[in-house]
This record gives C-alpha cells, structure tokens and sequence, in this order.
C-alpha cells in the first residue's frame, strides 16, 4: 500500500522534518511504501497549504496520508476543516496519524467490513482531535495575547526578535539571482519569508 509522509511546522525556526524518522520507521514496521514526502513550514491554522494540496493531487485512490499527530494536519476552524476533510474523502484518501491508534488498522487493511467499518470510526474521531487541536491553537494564541498585553502595560514588551543573519543569506542569495524555491530549500523557509525579505530590498533599492 502506497503513503505519502507530511511533515508540517509553524514557522521557519521549527523543523518540519523532525518526525521524518517516525513516519518512515512506522511506514516500515507497517509495510507501506513511501511515495512522496510533502514538507513544509506553515501553520495548521490555515486552509491554504501548498505542499498538502500537491499531496493530495498526487494521491492516488487508496493512498495513506500519514502524519505524525492530527494538530500537523489541522489546526484548522470547523468550516475549513470540513472543506479539506471533502478533499480527502473525494481523492478516497485515508489519514493515518501516529497519535491516532485506531487509524493505523488502516494501514493494513481498508476492503474488508472490519477495514470499513475503522475507516469511519476513525474519520469521526478526526473530527473530535480536529476540533481539540483548534480549541488548542485557539487557547495558546490567546494567553500569549494575555501576556503580551501584560507585559506592555508593564512596560516589558519587546517583541520577537528577527533572524537577521539568516535573513541576510537569503538576502544576498536573492542579489545574486538565486530563485525563491532554491533559497526556500537551501534556509528551510517559508515562500512569505523570502517574499517578505524581497519586498524589503525592493523598498531599499527604490529609496
């Protein structure tokens, strides 16, 4: 049986193949043939995600997508995760999740009524970490807003800091011609991040 590895992080300080090394290991002990590696660096809380639509246009029916835990695949709010849950039941995808057990029956076995019958039970308890996840994301964004205001009116706030040397590599890697996709590989970030960075030159240039 065919999967497909996504690997997703945050931001471009955390490391999206991290879990690599667990997924193969799993794909291994499980008999799945791996087929693609879709990584990237964006947050779960947002429906439009490159590498996770290319993997789901590269699956074919049958495939496993296999994720470390639900909160890589969805942070996401009810409305979107319903659109995205859509695309993986139209593409007959099925998601295997190494934080999720009653999914990796399905690693083994989807056709017979057994298969079928975790396939659903599994899809509904995607739903429930789906929401968990965001309910989670919603909770953490929250009390960081709380200490951030605390600390301003505390006069203690100060922001996060910028990556000045990294961003300076991409900066002249971007005078010396490189293109985006190849700095994006070489530094590990994010298109925005280097669009974010170009902008700023252009800026510069025009001044």
């Amino acid at each position: 049986m065919d999967c497909r590895l996504y690997l997703r992080a945050s931001t471009d300080e955390q490391d999206a193949n991290r879990a690599r090394t667990d997924l193969e290991g799993f794909a291994k002990e499980h008999g799945l043939k791996i087929v693609g590696r879709y990584i990237e660096n964006e947050s779960g809380a947002k429906l439009n995600r490159p590498q996770l639509f290319k993997l789901l246009d590269d699956a074919n029916p049958g495939d496993i997508l296999l994720v470390e835990q639900v909160d890589r695949l969805s942070r996401l709010t009810a409305a979107d995760w319903n659109k995205l849950r859509a695309e993986i039941t139209a593409r007959e995808v099925s998601v295997v999740a190494l934080d999720l057990p009653t999914s990796h029956d399905l690693a083994k076995d989807r056709n017979s009524f057994t298969g079928r019958t975790l396939d659903a039970i599994n899809g509904m308890l995607l739903d429930v970490l789906a929401a968990v996840a965001r309910k989670d994301y919603e909770d953490r964004r929250r009390r960081v807003a709380q200490g951030q205001a605390k600390a301003r009116a505390e006069g203690r706030y100060r922001g996060r800091g910028e990556d000045t040397k990294r961003n300076a590599l991409i900066g002249s890697m971007l005078e010396r011609g490189v293109s985006w996709s190849q700095i994006m590989e070489a530094t590990g970030v994010a298109r925005g991040t280097v669009a974010k960075i170009a902008k700023r030159q252009k800026e510069a240039a025009a001044e």
